[in-house]
């Protein structure tokens, strides 16, 4: 959510930053929040002339009593039972003007970093840079559920009886795989300096507005029936939670943590859903990073997550590249995105396992996660997120870029502590 006064300041700048999102629909959402803003500001600025006024009210009713002037006393009483009708009612009016705001603001993107390069969806994406060879083996590599059920390594039979379309087991030493993949993503962060965490794997609905934006939690959020909670769609949400309505010394920052949970997603509108792989899923386990920290670090930051996945990814000896996001591919809330991509043997193509966001000050905004700075002074700190690694869809780059033609797949020597000391399932 960007700051009301940028917008009354800059309603033009708003509007062009919304035209390269492509969603001129929300063009006229400006001039009806400036509009709905003045009228708020004069309610408050009426009620405060009441509040004014009846304090001066009553210091004059006090001297008319000590006069011994009761009637004239009781007449200015009136005046204030009057002026008090008045001012519940402006009270009322401005709360209500606000809340319409807010709702607004609510639904006005972020403005986009200016290195953002312009398009209209993801297929106009810019690829950075490439780590590692690309290969394509000579032999053919099945499609990763057959690689799995060759090695008893997943029922998606069974899960479809038991939950649906979505769902899996993992089961021997596939499933051993994926949660040794979880726990070397966990040291790995731990030992780049980022505190581990396991946060609350629902979060109420202050908090999820407080993260994303009304589009993205239609299509991602499951809600509990009959309560007010939701699953959560990444750990992100429930670590960015952590700091709602709390002020932090500068000198505290930045927080950097890393968090494991599972998470569950709608997929909704989603393509492949029925599709016999676990590429799109309704839920899956992962291994994020958050950072919270003083807005000029925002930028250093970023850089230092993306490149943190890429080299986790490339101590497994998978190759990765690095996508930076276009205007109409970032959600509402993001002013900076770059996705991870792993190369896909089979596909001879890369596929996303993870994505880098600088949110600079959205979700604080909305959190209301302050610093108090030099002078006591309070401002909003910046926050970013990024994928470790999210299992089962990294399973899919590890499992095709290790296969070997007799079916067994290799254990990369960073990898095989956390397999009981293996360096190979056949």
């Amino acid at each position: 959510m960007i700051d009301i006064k940028f917008l009354r300041e800059n309603p033009d700048a708003v509007k062009e930053n919304i035209k390269k999102k492509f969603q001129d629909n929300k063009l006229p959402l400006v001039d009806q929040v400036i509009e709905l803003d003045a009228q708020s500001r004069n309610a408050k600025q009426q009620a405060d002339d009441l509040r004014s006024n009846r304090n001066k009210i009553s210091k004059q009713i006090g001297a008319l009593m000590a006069q011994g002037k009761k009637d004239e006393a009781e007449e200015v009483k009136k005046q204030v039972t009057q002026q008090a009708q008045q001012l519940a009612e402006l009270e009322a009016k401005e709360q209500e003007l606000s809340a319409q705001v807010n709702e607004i603001m609510m639904k006005i993107p972020q403005i986009i970093d200016p290195s953002v390069p312009i398009g209209k969806d993801d297929s106009e994406n810019v690829e950075i840079e490439k780590f590692g060879e690309p290969v394509v083996p000579d032999f053919e590599i099945p499609y990763h559920t057959d690689i799995m059920e060759k090695l008893s390594g997943i029922d998606l039979d069974s899960a479809r009886k038991v939950a649906g379309n979505g769902f899996y087991y993992l089961m021997g030493d596939i499933a051993r795989l994926h949660s040794a993949v979880i726990s070397y993503a966990r040291d790995f962060m731990i030992d780049r300096g980022f505190t581990y965490c396991v946060p609350p794997f629902m979060i109420r609905s202050n908090v999820v507005t407080g993260v994303m934006s009304f589009a993205e939690m239609e299509s991602m959020m499951y809600k509990i029936e009959g309560e007010d909670l939701y699953l959560i769609g990444t750990s992100e949400h429930s670590m960015i939670g952590k700091f709602i309505d709390t002020i932090h010394k500068e000198e505290q920052l930045p927080y950097t943590l890393t968090s494991y949970s599972p998470c569950f997603r709608k997929e909704k509108g989603a393509h492949g859903i029925e599709e016999r792989g676990v590429y799109r899923i309704h839920q899956f386990e992962k291994q994020e990073m958050v950072v919270v920290c003083k807005p000029e670090e925002s930028k250093m930051w970023f850089d230092k997550l993306w490149q943190n996945t890429v080299d986790l990814f490339r101590s497994l000896d998978i190759p990765v590249r690095t996508l930076e996001c276009c205007s109409g591919d970032l959600a509402d809330l993001k002013c900076r995105s770059l996705d991870v991509e792993a190369w896909s043997p089979r596909q001879k193509k890369y596929f996303e396992v993870g994505s880098c966001s600088n949110l600079g000050d959205a979700q604080a905004r909305r959190l209301k996660i302050r610093v108090s700075g030099e002078g006591n002074k309070k401002y909003f700190a910046h926050t970013l997120n990024n994928t470790v690694v999210a299992p089962p869809r990294m399973l899919i780059a590890f499992l095709e870029n290790n296969l070997n033609e007799d079916g067994s797949i290799r254990i990369p020597e960073a990898l095989r502590p956390y397999m009981g000391g293996k360096d190979l399932i056949k």
